[in-house]
């Protein structure tokens, strides 16, 4: 089924979800002039939450700075925008898609005299990776495909075009039986997933890789990080080979929409006893801990809405 709600907020008012249009000859559709946001609403026992709203939103804020595309609101703003719309909607939970984006005026490669378009929608959203993948894992390869070098695209921004990438990982992964590609930078080391970012357990320790390597500075990234370090565990952000892969006792991914999962294979290599292991599990459990089953938020992560 199509993805839908029965509101939307486009350009200052919250609208019926059909009457949100736009010209075929709109800036974004040609050249992916556009930035994004993916947000989670969690249901909670006091009614849906927003995760880490403030921190999507000023990330929205720097790629619109990157790509020269102002923003028409504030973080302020925006975050008052999701909560109207999830209320609208009547939502007990939610992904949310924040979209600033070049609309229709000129085909110029140079789209800085178009208007300014933007949406906010909020939808029912399940796993990103399938309900199972939380637990069992899921099965990966290292993509043909290399990321972006910094000095080329802007991998710490958002920015719609980039996500050409990101759809080459996936959709060769998809084709060749796996879940997920993991990509590999220009220098060759190991990068992140189409839409993922990468934590690897060796022997106790648990490494990722830095900024450096052409990642996106993920929002559940910093809070796996956050979750590891509090429960004891040394995290190192470090340039790894693909070998390093091989090597893993544990793999998991993080990101909104997959949230932490484990990988169970890459390249069709177990991933130490091809199962999720015990560091996975920790830090799982205090993060769906917070967002799903009421344990404290001791790092004030969600946002409550009144519906």
């Amino acid at each position: 089924m199509p993805m839908r709600a029965n509101y939307i907020w486009m350009n200052g008012k919250i609208i019926p979800w059909d009457e949100a249009k736009v010209h075929v000859f709109t800036h974004a559709l040609h050249y992916g002039s556009s930035v994004f946001e993916g947000i989670r609403a969690y249901e909670t026992a006091d009614g849906p939450a927003i995760f880490r709203g403030r921190e999507h939103f000023e990330r929205l804020l720097f790629s619109c700075k990157i790509a020269r595309i102002p923003s028409p609101l504030t973080v302020d703003e925006w975050m008052q925008v999701a909560i109207d719309v999830v209320k609208a909607n009547q939502l007990r939970s939610a992904y949310i898609r924040p979209l600033v984006f070049r609309g229709y005026e000129t085909l110029g490669v140079d789209g800085r005299k178009c208007p300014v378009d933007a949406i906010l929608a909020s939808v029912p959203w399940g796993r990103y990776l399938g309900n199972e993948a939380i637990e069992n894992g899921v099965d990966v390869q290292v993509s043909t495909w290399r990321r972006m070098a910094s000095n080329m695209l802007s991998p710490m921004a958002k920015i719609g075009g980039q996500y050409v990438s990101s759809q080459n990982i996936a959709m060769e992964a998809h084709d060749n039986g796996f879940t997920e590609g993991i990509a590999i930078d220009i220098n060759g080391y190991v990068s992140e997933g189409s839409g993922e970012n990468i934590f690897i357990i060796h022997k106790g320790v648990i490494y990722t890789p830095p900024l450096a390597s052409s990642i996106l500075g993920g929002i559940t990234r910093d809070s796996a990080i956050k979750i590891a370090l509090d429960l004891g565990y040394e995290v190192k952000e470090m340039a790894m080979t693909r070998d390093m892969l091989y090597l893993a006792d544990e793999i998991f991914f993080t990101g909104t929409a997959a949230e932490i999962t484990p990988v169970r294979s890459v390249d069709r290599l177990p991933v130490g006893d091809g199962k999720r292991g015990p560091v996975t599990k920790a830090v799982q459990d205090v993060f769906f801990g917070i967002v799903e089953d009421n344990a404290p938020d001791k790092w004030g992560w969600l946002t409550p809405i009144q519906l």
